[in-house]
């Protein structure tokens, strides 16, 4: 059977509650992020980096900067979901964002951003009573999430983003 060049680790699956053991595990792929996917990155040139991960998808660049963006946003969600009583999350236009001119700039800050990000994301989440993964927020395009289900989406969504990368690159035989 033939692999979903889409989804290259499957597609997520919320598993509702997480145990104590697989919200720490999650929270661990969080802060392995940035190493994850400098290591992807290595050693890419332009014209790599400037290669669609598959036929109408984004570019590595593009994937790299889409995850800066995206986990400031995931920052931010898991955040208010914390701090208020029933936030309003907002979603925005991914593919918008991907085609900004700051998509097409060098890989560099938004490495740096991730870095940082999922430092302070990693810190705030382990340090959160257990009681707190069961607040919910609203997100606008997705309904009703709770905080243990954002850790499980962004601890998937970078895996996701980084097997695009690597997954060209065994392709290519980078």
């Amino acid at each position: 059977m033939k692999q979903d060049p889409r989804y290259p680790i499957g597609q997520l699956t919320l598993p509702g509650k997480l145990t104590p053991a697989q919200r720490c595990e999650a929270i661990g792929e969080i802060a392995a992020l940035p190493t994850l996917l400098y290591e992807a990155v290595r050693g890419l040139d332009d014209a790599q980096l400037d290669t669609p991960y598959r036929a109408g998808g984004w570019t590595l660049r593009q994937v790299v900067h889409h995850l800066a963006d995206s986990h400031i946003n995931a920052y931010i969600r898991h955040k208010l979901t914390i701090s208020e009583p029933m936030a309003v999350i907002p979603a925005y236009d991914e593919g918008a964002w991907a085609e900004m001119a700051d998509a097409k700039a060098p890989i560099g800050n938004s490495l740096l951003i991730i870095q940082s990000l999922h430092q302070r994301l990693a810190h705030c989440l382990s340090t959160q009573p257990e009681r707190v993964f069961q607040k919910r927020s609203e997100h606008s395009a997705d309904g009703i999430k709770t905080l243990d289900d954002y850790v499980a989406t962004y601890a998937w969504h970078g895996r996701h983003h980084c097997a695009h990368i690597t997954t060209l690159r065994q392709q290519k035989g980078w």
